[in-house]
């Protein structure tokens, strides 16, 4: 049997993103499994927020597809609403796109990527990792990647697919109806959090007059799919948007957590498959952040015969990726506990100026959210002294619904299938 030096698993962002990171170090002998064949449809909110424009020009990739570039965050909670300019617009595009054509550059690098074969089973042996495909197929490697998302095969191995509580995300694509402006701004509404969700939901602005909707829900609390579902249309109907009926679509994924498993001899994983931004639900930056670093350390462990991966999790932990998906974690632990200990800290997210600031920069990709902690320290210091007053602010928006909303033209009838 041949033994190729490197097979990813999966070739969304984070398996794209890796094989071109490989390419940079000399790496050719590089296999990429894709379950699916692109483009392929993905429920995803398609923002590419975070540090996606310095990953996209480390790996020599480019951002060739339509896209809408949003240049303002606003955040909603009941009748309070704040429009926050964001430091650098985001990208805001289709993943069936955007995927195939990292798929499509990387392939012409002469990576071999083959779809609708994905793996089944795998074996970690002494010299070599043995992969079973969806084609029959036993395939070998020195190194195996997994790149395969939520579901990964390669994360399965590491956890012993160990249960847990995932995040939910719900999306829909719709058009804009005829005749309706168009916002371009990138709605995140709280407002749902009243109803026993425990996340947000977003509404963001598409290319050729659509709309991306969804819904995130933290797993501090168990919400099915279908109530998820009721709470996304009763929220897009408070902003002028309808949801028609089966056009959402959903998925689990899995939280970052720094010492969850990411590695093991042989095997490492990347992107969803080693976890997602667990505040904000953020995906594709995120993966091909962390790709640079997956690239880097298998490329070293090819040159040098150590192959055990040992100081993977911490390289990914100490990365400016790790750093923000740490912080993030304990903020979306804050903010979205159960109970109403979450209204406390939503009072300071709402009704503190720098806090937005921070976080439209965060979602810009404009500042490193992680190294603003005497910021944050300073945010809670006025927050001890205000917090009754923004208490009784926040009751107040929970109230109702501002005057005009600000997506009250964004209505649409039918689900768009273009994407599909």
């Amino acid at each position: 049997m041949t033994v190729r030096d490197v097979i990813v698993v999966g070739a969304g962002p984070a398996g794209a993103a890796v094989a071109a990171r490989l390419h940079q170090h000399g790496v050719r002998d590089v296999l990429v499994l894709e379950r699916y064949r692109h483009p392929r449809e993905k429920p995803c909110g398609g923002g590419l927020t975070g540090h996606a424009d310095e990953a996209l020009a480390a790996l020599d990739l480019k951002l060739d597809v339509p896209h809408l570039a949003s240049p303002t965050a606003r955040v909603r909670f009941g009748s309070f609403v704040r429009t926050v300019r964001l430091g650098r617009p985001v990208n805001v595009i289709r993943r069936d796109e955007f995927d195939a054509s990292l798929v499509a550059q990387v392939r012409a690098r002469g990576v071999e990527i083959v779809e609708d074969e994905g793996v089944t089973r795998l074996a970690v042996e002494a010299d070599r990792v043995v992969v079973e495909t969806s084609r029959g197929r036993t395939l070998a490697a020195r190194v195996v990647v997994g790149a395969d998302g939520a579901a990964s095969v390669v994360r399965k191995h590491l956890t012993g697919n160990a249960k847990a509580l995932p995040h939910r995300l719900f999306k829909a694509e719709l058009p804009v109806a005829d005749g309706a402006a168009v916002d371009d701004a990138m709605l995140y509404d709280f407002t749902p959090m009243l109803r026993g969700v425990r996340g947000y939901l977003w509404v963001f602005p598409v290319h050729d007059r659509r709309v991306n909707v969804g819904i995130m829900h933290y797993p501090s609390t168990r919400v099915g799919g279908p109530k998820l579902i009721e709470h996304l249309g009763a929220g897009l109907a408070e902003v002028g948007v309808t949801l028609p009926a089966r056009a959402a679509h959903g998925w689990p994924v899995w939280g970052y957590h720094p010492r969850a498993p990411v590695s093991a001899p042989r095997l490492v994983t990347v992107g969803d498959a080693a976890g997602i931004d667990g505040l904000t639900g953020e995906g594709i930056a995120v993966a091909m952040e962390q790709a640079q670093v997956t690239g880097d350390a298998v490329a070293r462990a090819l040159a040098t015969g150590d192959v055990a991966f040992a100081g993977y999790r911490r390289a990914l932990r100490r990365a400016v990726v790790g750093r923000e998906l740490a912080l993030d974690r304990w903020l979306a632990r804050l903010l979205y506990q159960r109970g109403d200990g979450w209204r406390r800290w939503m009072s300071l997210v709402l009704f503190d100026p720098d806090v937005l600031e921070m976080y439209a920069a965060r979602v810009a990709g404009s500042e490193v959210l992680a190294d603003q902690k005497l910021r944050l320290y300073g945010a809670l210091a006025r927050h001890l002294w205000r917090a009754r007053g923004r208490g009784r602010a926040l009751r107040d928006a929970a109230g109702g619904l501002p005057a005009g909303s600000p997506t009250a033209l964004l209505s649409a009838t039918e689900p768009d299938r273009s994407a599909s």
